[in-house]
């Protein structure tokens, strides 16, 4: 691999969700600062939805981050779950003990008794659902259902919807106009800006243990916007792929050529990725 090459203790440009690599852009500072806003007013649902690769999954891991110490958090990654499944896992993350064998009604009970006991605490409960497109109807009933416990105040647990565009399709959907009606807050969330992408660029590296000047020429920095249109999963795979490209030829900065070459991936790319094709798999 290319990490010696460059000075860099890790790969810079993991596809895995890493907050330690977190770039503020504009457009997810703003998605962070509108779920913080929402959460401390008490709203009941919220949702933010983004293209694939926008990176929902990261701004999840950074709101749940940013949560004070007077939240109880619940992360559910997966939304292929029964209605059943799902009131087992929100009831063992808020640390109930219903038995697997339990009923609906068993499980509606354990979670309301554990959300009034967690607000007799202060304590506010904030479930975060990714990847929120795949959920199925009756576990978006469930969740509407189990949000109708409230004080005079507020919500005893707060819902966020992360989701693909096609989550406003299924909530557009005429039976499920109930919950929609229940989200305060919505949020679009946009990549990186052609202004901010070379910054991310140069973030990345510096994170991983760069310490020169940018790897990254303008003109490769304007392809990769070009390519990518700014969506940071793809920045990151031709990014990756620039720098296998630079380190096969010996070189030190990724141009345009090289980003092209990343873009292209065939066989009129440089001989040298027969050689390192399992890195870029």
């Amino acid at each position: 691999m290319y990490l010696s090459h460059f000075g860099l203790a890790e790969r810079p440009f993991s596809l895995t969700p890493d907050t330690a690599y977190a770039f503020s852009t504009r457009g997810h500072q703003e998605a962070l600062n509108t779920l913080l806003v929402a959460i401390a007013g008490g709203e009941g649902f919220i949702k933010i939805t983004g293209e694939v690769g926008t990176g929902k999954t990261l701004l999840c891991r950074r709101l749940l981050g940013a949560l004070g110490s007077e939240y109880v958090s619940c992360y559910l990654p997966n939304p292929d779950l029964t209605p059943r499944t799902l009131l087992l896992s929100l009831d063992a993350e808020l640390g109930g003990h219903a038995p697997a064998s339990a009923t609906h009604y068993i499980l509606h009970r354990s979670l309301n008794q554990k959300l009034v006991a967690l607000a007799a605490e202060g304590k506010r409960v904030v479930v975060c659902l990714d990847e929120a497109q795949g959920l199925a109807h009756a576990n978006l009933e469930a969740l509407r259902l189990l949000s109708n416990l409230e004080t005079e105040k507020r919500k005893l647990m707060q819902v966020v919807l992360f989701g693909q565009p096609e989550l406003d399709e299924r909530l557009a959907r005429k039976d499920l106009r109930q919950l929609r009606q229940r989200i305060a807050f919505a949020h679009r969330l946009h990549g990186v800006s052609r202004h901010e992408l070379g910054l991310y660029l140069d973030h990345r590296m510096r994170i991983a243990g760069h310490l020169g000047a940018s790897v990254f020429t303008p003109a490769a920095v304007a392809q990769l916007f070009r390519e990518s249109g700014g969506t940071p999963r793809i920045v990151n795979v031709l990014a990756h792929k620039s720098l296998l490209t630079v380190f096969g030829e010996g070189g030190a900065l990724v141009e345009r050529r090289h980003v092209r070459a990343a873009a292209r991936d065939g066989a009129e790319a440089a001989p040298w990725r027969r050689w390192f094709g399992w890195a870029l798999r």
